[in-house]
């Protein structure tokens, strides 16, 4: 131990006090290193956190007891001089029961007399009791795996356990992309049948005969191929959920067959004799206008009665108000672990668009714009140039929104001399083009500085010359 690293406070009452004592009462982890990472001293939250014993890690490196995620590729402990700050990361640690852990570590130097470093101090903070709560807060703005607080998703949360409870097939409409699938396994997840299988199969993915292959299963020999016998997902799903997505696309004859089985509940099998008591739950979903299907002959009318028992329609997302902002930071909390990136968040300009933006592709759209710009963003947050092009050339664009005039303002010898006469005509592609030539011809093609001027990364640069074939 490091001399100026003393055991005992003197001088501060008329005895010695024991600093074990003083550390032990304090309610947070907290451990003393020295220069070399070494543990000098831990305390009782320590132990506790960690489920090491403090006679036992004595002396060890702290990195080895803590074993925090950013202990080997980014130490704050290596990067603090004499003058250097408190720092405070969130991140989490493997106990002694392999237990993830999420943690708050605040790290701080100890310097002696003569103003030399002698050590460290370091306290964990357990963040599993926040984490708990947000959890219970978040709660109040989702159900199962679906997010939002507009009134019309509350609505849903309200009658969507109430449709759990029964065992009534359930008709799921709404636009591409709105969520069916997962309130269709929310609804599955909520009810009795929830350790039961959930089968889901697309009525569109497949030609007719092999749906019905896939659906009611086949005997061996029933036809060219059948070299063995298949059970099909009515019988892979027996007390359980069965989910049809698409069933707008399911043919005519299957829908004969369909509309049998929700009358007795027994299915045939393709080349069977003998019918099979199934007990399954249907769940429908589809974008299609069925009702108009029907009129025109491509949906029988006794199938869309049996399956409108319960009838739920999830609204799209240019609908619901304040979902958006919402979904799209569950999406970078989300997508920041995956990727395992450190996104802060939006520039303005940024949630100026895809707020204003309709989002024809509802929630599944969101999430793949957020992902694709997560994946090209090397920066602290998601900017304008990080958005698929086909955003940014939408006319939907926020009024009095032009990247082009922000470049204009910071470099106004860099606008087009036609932009004025043409910017109605012009596509933000050919206004960024313009700009990317302006930028190389003033820096004689040194692309630092052109990127530079543009306020890009030379990363940014490159792809958009590519993007627009500049060589």
């Amino acid at each position: 131990m490091e001399k100026s690293l003393i055991k005992n406070i003197k001088n501060l009452a008329a005895s010695t006090i024991s600093i074990d004592d003083i550390l032990d009462k304090i309610p947070l982890g907290i451990s003393l290193i020295d220069k070399n990472r070494r543990i000098l001293l831990v305390n009782r939250s320590f132990e506790a956190l960690t489920g090491f014993i403090r006679t036992d890690v004595l002396g060890y490196p702290c990195w080895q007891v803590l074993r925090c995620r950013h202990c080997i590729k980014d130490c704050p402990v290596l990067r603090m001089g004499k003058n250097t700050e408190n720092a405070c990361i969130e991140s989490d640690i493997i106990n002694k029961d392999r237990q993830l852990i999420p943690i708050r570590l605040n790290t701080a130097v100890l310097k002696n007399q003569d103003d030399e470093i002698v050590g460290f101090i370091e306290t964990v903070e357990d963040l599993r009791p926040i984490r708990e709560l947000d959890s219970k807060i978040s709660q109040a703005f989702s159900f199962s795996q679906l997010i939002g607080r507009s009134p019309q998703m509350e609505k849903i949360y309200q009658i969507l356990p109430i449709f759990a409870q029964s065992d009534s097939s359930v008709l799921i409409t709404g636009e591409t992309g709105t969520g069916k699938d997962m309130v269709a396994e929310a609804i599955h997840q909520a009810s009795s049948r929830a350790k039961s299988p959930f089968i889901k199969i697309n009525c569109g993915a497949l030609p007719e005969n092999l749906l019905e292959s896939e659906l009611f299963g086949h005997q061996k020999g029933a036809f060219t191929g059948a070299i063995e016998t298949k059970p099909g997902r009515f019988r892979l799903a027996h007390n359980g959920t069965l989910y049809l997505t698409e069933i707008g696309d399911l043919p005519l004859t299957l829908q004969v067959k369909l509309l049998t089985f929700l009358d007795d509940q027994i299915i045939h099998p393709v080349g069977s004799t003998t019918g099979f008591q199934a007990d399954v739950r249907i769940i429908g979903g589809t974008h299609r206008n069925l009702e108009k299907m029907v009129r025109d002959g491509q949906f029988r009318e006794d199938l869309l009665f049996r399956l409108n028992v319960v009838r739920l329609h999830l609204p799209p997302l240019r609908e619901r108000q304040g979902d958006c902002r919402l979904l799209m930071d569950h999406f970078l909390n989300t997508l920041n672990m995956k990727l395992s990136k450190r996104i802060d968040g939006f520039s303005a300009d940024t949630l100026a668009i895809l707020n204003n933006y309709p989002f024809p592709g509802n929630v599944r759209e969101l999430k793949n714009i957020i992902e694709y710009s997560m994946n090209i963003c090397q920066e602290g947050k998601l900017n304008t140039e990080h958005l698929p092009a086909y955003i940014l050339e939408s006319d939907t664009q926020p009024e009095g929104f032009n990247d082009f005039s922000r470049h204009e303002r910071k470099h106004p010898k860099l606008e087009p001399e036609a932009a004025d006469h043409h910017k109605d005509r012009q596509t933000w592609p050919d206004r960024e083009r313009k700009l990317i030539m302006d930028a190389l011809l003033e820096t004689s093609g040194r692309r630092n500085e052109a990127a530079d001027i543009l306020g890009w990364g030379r990363s940014t640069l490159w792809r958009k010359m590519k993007q627009y074939q500049i060589s």
